[in-house]
């Protein structure tokens, strides 16, 4: 039975989630297929617009064909979850809101936009997606598996993960809170006082310790994943069947899928209809939304390994996509995890970021060449106050005493490494950055190479490393040959994260990016805003 059939009864249990709401009201954005307010189209009553959490992309050839042949003129718009929700909250205008969950439609202001007439269009659990032989060698394969037995086989040293960013991506932030509710026996209500037990938390540390890499989007968690040498990674299910038909392309081994029983997150992926007071529109919200549910649209979805039967649950899935060697089960009911309260939430989120994540070792390359004068340099000595202090804790993307934080400063010469081991060390360093002043040429591959140097013998049991490099020019002193061959010679996996502003030489960024399984964030137009996505990823 499809979602169709029975839309209004599919998901009653997701009306409990409106407790949650707090989240939206502090996390950024950091999807990578993002559309800045700069570049969306004005508002037209001409055009229906359409603005869908950035993992729907997937569908956008086929619903703009669906919308051609219908005689709709639409402009689809993609966003972060729940930067989405701000966006229409600061009034920005479109016909309907697509958006990856449910609970999130009540972090709406309906005194400045309406949304009405929803429709449940998928289900996405978040699972586990362990290396097939792993899953073997631990037992996990066609057995019962409790979140429990998952934090004591990470506490043991016998596994490491993957996961997006517990406080910057919806995904990773129901996986972390059911996590939490799991360990803490799935109480009816999780409560502060609970947050506050030393058990607990010793439970929820041994198990961060095994994160690896951290993601801000699920793009670059599939891409970064089957690119690299990971032995699990703990996301969308419709992720892991992705990652699996790309790793069986390139004959490499495929992730076992695996549904904790005592919890699991779900994601119903909503399409809503915003009232502009225009019936047309409405007529054609109507005509998008029933696609979406109709037989043709659930066979889209199922496609891509979005759940489009009653409940979840069917014995006919289609197996070459939901496929049981992979893990995937299509034939069990999935019990969905429990939310606390918004006050609860927000101690766990800094709960989370203070005392929970693993702590990273991080070098920032900075550009202090000539060519910083002016703008370049005012908007870099203003992201890094953002980071390096308070400010950034209104997002959770602070750093903590816990974190090692080190600074190279570069423009012809690479000569200067500042380091910060504390909170007041944090703001001594920030300083430091406020009185330097650019001159001379651009270093970028020797600052980076050092970089690299500072952080190769890490323990990264310990710490999660990573280089943040920041230019508004291209390299013109050292070459990426001497970095590479240095990258290689060093056995290293440390990702490099580039921010690119003004006129940065996008193709020296992204060798850097490509050489160290990294990404390059574009920073030309908000450096704090890209400062907030590269956050996510470290």
């Amino acid at each position: 039975m499809s979602i169709k059939k029975k839309n209004e009864k599919v998901f009653p249990w997701t009306f409990v989630f409106f407790i949650i709401v707090f989240m939206v009201m502090v996390f950024g954005s950091n999807d990578s297929d993002t559309i800045d307010n700069e570049e969306r189209k004005e508002y037209s009553s001409n055009v229906f617009s359409l603005i869908s959490s950035s993992e729907n992309k997937v569908f956008e050839e086929e619903i703009k064909s669906f919308a051609k042949k219908n005689k709709i003129n639409i402009d689809i718009s993609y966003d972060d979850t729940l930067k989405i929700t701000r966006r229409l909250n600061q009034g920005e205008k479109y016909d309907a809101v697509w958006l990856a969950n449910s609970i999130w439609t009540y972090a709406v202001d309906s005194n400045v936009t309406r949304i009405s007439d929803t429709k449940a269009t998928s289900i996405n659990p978040i699972v586990f997606g362990i290396r097939k032989s792993k899953a073997e060698e631990l037992g996990f394969v066609d057995k019962e598996v409790y979140t429990d037995d998952l934090v004591r086989v990470v506490q043991e040293g016998k596994l490491k993960f993957s996961m997006p960013n517990p406080t910057t991506t919806n995904s990773g932030a129901s996986a972390y809170l059911g996590i939490l509710t799991s360990l803490a026996g799935n109480p009816e209500v999780l409560t502060q006082e609970m947050l506050e037990d030393e058990e607990l938390k010793e439970k929820l540390k041994n198990f961060f310790s095994g994160l690896e890499r951290s993601s801000g989007d699920e793009a670059y968690l599939e891409e970064m994943f089957v690119k690299g040498d990971y032995e699990a990674v703990f996301t969308y299910e419709s992720s892991i069947i992705n990652i699996n038909k790309k790793l069986e392309a390139a004959g490499k081994e495929i992730l076992y899928a695996i549904y904790p029983v005592d919890g699991v997150s779900i994601s119903d992926s909503p399409i809503g209809y915003i009232d502009q007071k225009d019936e047309h529109k409405k007529e054609q919200y109507q005509l998008i939304a029933n696609y979406l549910v109709s037989d043709e649209g659930q066979a889209l979805l199922a496609k891509n390994g979005r759940r489009t039967w009653y409940g979840g649950v069917t014995d006919s899935a289609d197996k070459s996509i939901f496929n049981p060697n992979w893990g995937i089960d299509t034939t069990h009911y999935i019990s969905p995890l429990k939310y606390p309260s918004t006050t609860v939430i927000k101690q766990a989120l800094t709960l989370y970021q203070n005392s929970l994540r693993k702590p990273v070792h991080v070098v920032f390359c900075l550009d202090f060449s000539g060519s910083m004068w002016g703008e370049g340099i005012d908007q870099l000595r203003d992201a890094m106050d953002y980071i390096l202090t308070d400010r950034a804790a209104n997002d959770f993307l602070q750093f903590t005493g816990e974190d090692i934080i080190e600074v190279i400063p570069f423009n012809s010469k690479v000569d200067t490494v500042w380091s910060s081991h504390s909170d007041e060390e944090l703001l001594v360093l920030n300083e430091r950055i406020k009185d330097l002043s650019p001159n001379g040429g651009t270093a970028l591959y020797p600052a980076t190479q050092k970089a690299i140097t500072l952080l190769q013998s890490e323990d990264t049991s310990k710490y999660n490393t990573s280089v943040i490099v920041m230019t508004d020019g291209a390299g013109n002193v050292g070459n990426y040959s001497d970095l590479e061959k240095y990258y290689h010679s060093v056995n290293s996996n440390i990702p490099i994260y580039s921010i690119q502003f003004s006129a940065a030489d996008i193709t020296q960024l992204e060798k850097m990016a490509k050489l160290s399984n990294g990404k390059v964030f574009d920073g030309r137009n908000s450096l704090i805003d890209a400062f907030m996505e590269v956050r996510g990823y470290n």
